[in-house]
């Protein structure tokens, strides 16, 4: 195998002048690409900085309008405890014929209280009665009763249900019908 031999030509068109101005243009748009790249770096470190303090923000501020609502409400069933406390003053004086009939009152009294405050924070019963037709969305089975009604219709109403805002909390809870066997 023979050596080759390369022969470097030098380029005529470029000379030793023009790369050192091409370095100092090359240099310069490096420095320039820094500043930019601080600039960006900075801003972005700024945003940042910026997003972190606004969800510490909405956090405060939305916890404080949780305790604001919170407190309203309790405000508004502190009036359900006077009432409790006035029952209970005023059934203690009462002879012990009358003191059942007047606690029952009471307490019928008190709940329909209660139940005024909850309908305007935007609570409402699930209507359902026997013979309806049972809706899983609404309602949750807890048995099977003999009963007048057509299978698979509700039978019993076992617990109220509720909803908030029309959106189920708890579902009326219901025993179906499985018909008559006799």
């Amino acid at each position: 195998m023979a050596e080759e031999k390369t022969e470097i030509v030098p380029d005529e068109e470029f000379s030793a002048q023009d790369s050192t101005e091409k370095i100092k243009k090359l240099k310069e748009e490096l420095k320039k690409c820094d500043v930019d790249k601080k600039e960006y770096l900075d801003g972005w470190q700024r945003s940042r900085a910026e997003h972190i303090n606004y969800k510490k923000d909405e956090g405060k501020r939305f916890e404080d309008m949780a305790r604001f609502i919170v407190s309203g409400l309790i405000g508004d069933v502190l009036p359900i405890l006077d009432s409790f406390d006035l029952a209970s003053q005023s059934g203690r004086q009462r002879p012990s014929g009358d003191r059942q009939k007047f606690e029952e009152q009471g307490i019928l009294l008190i709940r329909s209280q209660l139940e005024d405050i909850l309908k305007k924070r935007g609570l409402s019963e699930i209507a359902v009665k026997a013979d309806d037709e049972f809706d899983p969305s609404k309602h949750e089975s807890v048995g099977e009763v003999e009963s007048e009604q057509v299978e698979g219709r509700i039978a019993e109403i076992v617990q109220r249900g509720y909803a908030f805002r029309e959106k189920v909390l708890r579902p009326a809870r219901v025993r179906l019908s499985k018909g008559r066997t006799s």
